[in-house]
C-alpha cells in the first residue's frame, strides 16, 4: 500500500514551502515506501533542520576554509597510512556506509539507506568528525596534515552527494555539481550521470570504529551528566570515573583518552576495578520478565537480588548472567532480566549504559572555575567578531572592564585569551565606553572589540 497524506495537508503547498527533497526525505526515511504514513509537517521541518541543514552548514565550513586556502584538489591524495586516526577513522566509517547503503539500495530499502545517511551526515561528519577537527582547518601553514583534512572532508561530501541522490536528486546534484566545479574530479552534468560509489574495504577498520564508538558514547554520556547539573562544556571539571568491566573495554578507552579529555573538557579519567566499591551499584528486577520465568521461586530470586555483593553485580555485568544460590536450589538471571544502577556519591554523578558506566566530578574548585571563565570570554568575544562581520583572519585589540568575579582569570589568561580570538592585546580598564554587554549568571561586563 503507497503512503497516503492526510486530507488536511496540501501536498503542493507543502512543497512549496519546505522544497520536494526535504518533503521526499521525510516521507522515505519514516517508513517503508509500502506501508501507511502518519503525516507530520513538523517531521518535515525536523528533516529539513536536521539532516538538510546540517549538511549545509558541513559543505559551508568546508567551503569557506578551501576559498581562503585555496584548495582545488589539485594535490596527490594524502596516503591513508599518513593520515591522523581521526582521518582514517571517518573514511573507514564512510567506506562501511557505502557497502551498507548500496546493499539497502538493491534490497529496495530506501528507508533504511536513507536512514544511515541521515545518522552518518549528523552524528559522525558533523558531530564528530568536524567538531573535533575545526582547528586544523584554521589559520597556519598548508601542511600535509591540513591537506589530509581537506582532502578527507571533500571525500565524505562527494560521496555523501551520490548516496543520496536517488532520494534527493535535487540536493544532491547542487552540492555534487559545486563540488567538482571548484576540483574538476568529475566531468559529468549531473551527480545522477556520476559513478556510484563503491566500498574499498581496505579501508574498514572495526577496531578502530569500535574503540571511537566507545569515545563517543563516554562522551555523550559524561555530557547529560553536565547538563543534569547545568554544567557548561566550557567549564572543566578535573575528573572521569570509569569501572572497567574487562580488558577490552579498558584498551579501546585508553586509545582514545585525550580525544574523550578534550571533548568533555575535564582534567584526567582514572580507570578503578568494577570490584573496587568506589561506584556501589544495585539490581533492580524486572518482575514482567522474570516472574514468569521463577514462579513461585520469584520472591526468593527478588530477595537474593536485591542482596548481590558488588562482585556479583561485576560478575553479571561482564558475563550477561548469574547463578543465584536459593534454599532450595539455584536460579540463573540474566543482564537482560534486570536493571543495574549506580548510586550517586557525594561530589559526583553516576550515569550507565550497558556495561558502561561513568562518573562525573562536578566540584568546581577556584582554579577550575577561573579557567572556566577565560573560555566563557573566549567564546563571547568570538560571537563579538562573528556579528560585527570581520574576517576569520582579522587580528583584534580588547578592553574589558574590570570586576572582581573575573580579573583573576582574565589576568593569568591573557596570553591564552588572545591567541584563541586572534586579539594582539587584552587590556582591563575601569570603564569601556560604548562597549558590548556581557551578561554572567551573577553579574555582567563590558567589552570593547576593536579590529587592529
Amino acid at each position: 500500500m503507497s503512503k497516503r497524506l492526510g486530507n488536511a495537508v496540501d501536498p503542493f503547498s507543502t512543497i512549496e514551502k519546505y522544497g520536494s527533497d526535504p518533503l521526499r526525505w521525510y516521507m522515505i526515511t519514516n517508513s517503508s515506501p509500502w506501508d501507511n504514513l502518519k503525516f507530520d509537517v513538523e517531521g518535515i521541518e525536523e528533516v529539513r533542520r536536521k539532516f538538510f541543514g546540517t549538511l549545509y552548514n558541513t559543505y559551508s565550513f568546508f567551503a569557506l576554509y578551501a576559498n581562503v586556502d585555496g584548495f582545488e584538489y589539485k594535490e596527490a591524495d594524502v596516503p591513508v597510512a599518513e593520515r591522523p586516526e581521526i582521518d582514517r577513522w571517518i573514511l573507514s566509517v564512510l567506506n562501511s556506509l557505502v557497502k551498507e547503503v548500496d546493499s539497502c539500495y538493491n534490497d529496495y530499502e530506501p528507508t533504511k539507506a536513507g536512514r544511515l545517511i541521515s545518522d552518518f551526515v549528523n552524528d559522525n561528519l558533523s558531530n564528530w568528525y568536524v567538531r573535533l577537527n575545526r582547528k586544523r582547518f584554521w589559520g597556519g601553514g598548508y601542511s600535509q596534515d591540513k591537506l589530509s583534512a581537506y582532502q578527507t572532508l571533500y571525500t565524505c561530501l562527494e560521496t555523501v552527494a551520490k548516496l543520496m541522490a536517488p532520494i534527493a536528486p535535487f540536493y544532491a546534484d547542487k552540492l555534487y555539481m559545486d563540488l567538482i566545479a571548484a576540483t574538476g574530479r568529475d566531468t559529468v552534468v549531473s551527480v545522477h550521470l556520476a559513478k556510484f560509489p563503491v566500498c574499498n574495504s581496505s579501508l574498514i577498520d572495526a577496531a578502530l570504529e569500535a574503540r571511537m564508538q566507545m569515545a563517543q558514547d563516554v562522551t555523550s554520556m559524561v555530557l547529560a551528566l553536565r547538563r543534569k547539573v547545568n554544567i557548561k562544556v566550557r567549564q572543566p571539571l578535573q575528573c572521569i570515573m570509569i569501572p572497567v568491566s574487562d580488558e577490552a573495554q579498558r584498551t579501546h578507552i585508553e586509545a582514545v583518552k585525550s580525544l574523550i579529555i578534550n571533548e568533555v573538557n575535564v582534567k584526567e579519567i582514572n580507570f578503578v576495578d568494577g570490584t573496587a566499591g568506589i561506584l556501589v551499584k544495585k539490581v533492580k528486577c524486572d518482575f514482567k520478565k522474570l516472574g514468569p520465568k521463577f514462579g513461585k521461586k520469584m520472591k526468593a530470586v527478588a530477595a537474593a537480588v536485591g542482596e548481590l555483593p558488588q562482585e556479583a553485580i561485576a560478575e553479571l555485568e561482564k558475563n550477561g548472567r548469574y547463578t543465584l544460590s536459593l534454599t532450595d536450589g539455584e536460579a540463573v538471571i540474566e543482564a537482560a532480566d534486570v536493571e543495574i544502577i549506580s548510586e550517586d556519591i557525594p561530589g559526583w554523578l553516576v550515569a550507565n549504559e550497558g556495561k558502561l558506566t561513568v562518573a562525573l566530578e562536578v566540584t568546581v574548585t577556584e582554579e577550575l572555575r577561573r579557567e572556566g571563565i577565560a573560555r566563557e570570554l573566549v567564546n563571547r568575544i568570538q560571537n563579538i567578531r562573528k556579528s560585527s562581520g570581520f574576517e576569520i583572519t582579522d587580528k583584534i585589540r580588547i578592553r574589558l572592564s574590570k570586576n572582581q568575579e573575573t580579573d583573576d582569570a582574565v589576568n593569568e589568561y591573557n596570553s591564552y585569551i588572545c591567541n584563541q580570538v586572534l586579539g594582539v592585546s587584552l587590556e582591563l580598564v575601569d570603564e569601556v565606553k560604548d562597549g558590548t554587554e556581557l551578561n554572567f549568571d551573577d553579574f555582567s561586563l563590558f567589552v570593547s572589540v576593536i579590529k587592529e
